[in-house]
């Protein structure tokens, strides 16, 4: 079994996290089986925030009697103290716990910092005394404020997207996090669907020992392959190599990641998933994409009003407009089956 420490937290579980952002499309019932059934397999660390729904309710269900086994990640997307107090108590709740592990700022726009005058970093500070938090984190999907993070010396923990699409100034957050002895929770490790090799994903993680993947799972499949990685952790061969690169030449690049930070849209286009639709349809099966269903939701593309509200919130600076107008024109060429998909390639 591989395992992984979170930094000065000296939080070591093996390098299985659970990401909870899917349980919420699942029942209740569902997704408390589904999280059980996880820790009785050997997964101890569960991340999940206030955003995601009913997640954190479900983790109440599923675990509660376990608390003391496992790790807790939540967070908070308030940009006010009254709302992150608000937040943490309801987590709390919903948790069916007095603590959480592990309490992270949710992908905000700056990097808080005593004496910024929003007050956030002393709300952490106090709920750390309290002894409601027992750790300080942060996300991001931007470097700049990622390295800000790491620099400032202010957390322990930063989660990144990491996986093996990675360019070379993502390694170098990872590299950062490991010198400086603060833990990196590698979210995105699948890069939203677009990586179909879960082992090819956890072979490139493994090679960096300071990183914890949490795998976003929201069916018991999914489930069970991840948790014969436990015993059984796939290594990097030349076949899994090879995949990597070809996946690489693929979708490098200008590509959407499907991290949804540009939602809603004013003319309700769902743009993390049309936005990279081209590339789905070549890397999953195609009949829900093709459905009438589907077609509606990228029909609603040509709604367009060019608002560019969409690109002013790409963390990763993508012209979504185009990259809409693109995926649209190619969608329409595989309806008229002048483009293949994954079923006939």
């Amino acid at each position: 079994m591989t395992t992984v420490t979170l930094g000065s937290t000296q939080i070591t579980v093996n390098k299985n996290g659970f990401g909870a952002l899917p349980v919420q499309r699942v029942s209740k019932e569902e997704g408390a089986a589904l999280l059980r059934k996880a820790y009785e397999g050997g997964i101890t660390f569960f991340d999940t925030a206030r955003a995601y729904s009913d997640s954190e309710e479900k983790i109440g269900m599923g675990l509660s009697d376990v608390r003391d086994q496992i790790y807790i990640a939540t967070k908070t997307m308030s940009t006010t103290v009254e709302g992150f107090w608000k937040d943490l108590e309801t987590s709390l709740g919903l948790l069916k716990t007095d603590h959480v592990d592990i309490y992270q700022f949710h992908n905000p726009s700056f990097c808080p910092k005593p004496g910024d005058g929003t007050g956030l970093y002393e709300a952490m500070k106090e709920a750390k005394a309290q002894g409601k938090i027992r750790h300080i984190g942060i996300t991001n999907h931007r470097l700049s404020v990622a390295m800000e993070a790491i620099e400032s010396g202010l957390y322990e923990t930063l989660q990144f997207p990491f996986c093996y699409l990675a360019t070379e100034k993502d390694i170098e957050i990872v590299k950062a996090c490991k010198e400086r002895d603060m833990g990196f929770i590698a979210m995105k490790s699948l890069s939203g669907g677009l990586i179909t090799s879960a082992a090819a994903a956890y072979a490139f993680a493994d090679q960096y020992d300071n990183v914890l993947p949490i795998w976003g799972i929201q069916k018991e499949k999914e489930l069970e392959e991840f948790l014969g990685f436990i015993d059984n952790p796939p290594a990097m061969t030349s076949q899994i190599q090879e995949l990597i690169d070809k996946d690489r030449d693929m979708l490098s690049g200008s590509f959407c990641r499907g991290c949804g930070y540009c939602m809603p849209c004013p003319v309700g286009i769902e743009i993390n998933n049309c936005a990279r639709m081209s590339l789905l349809l070549r890397r999953s099966p195609s009949s829900n994409h093709l459905s009438p269903a589907g077609q509606e939701k990228m029909m609603k593309i040509k709604d367009c009003l060019h608002c560019n509200k969409c690109m002013s919130h790409c963390p990763y600076g993508l012209n979504t407009p185009e990259l809409l107008a693109r995926n649209l024109k190619d969608y329409e060429e595989v309806l008229a089956g002048k483009v293949m998909t994954a079923d006939n390639f």
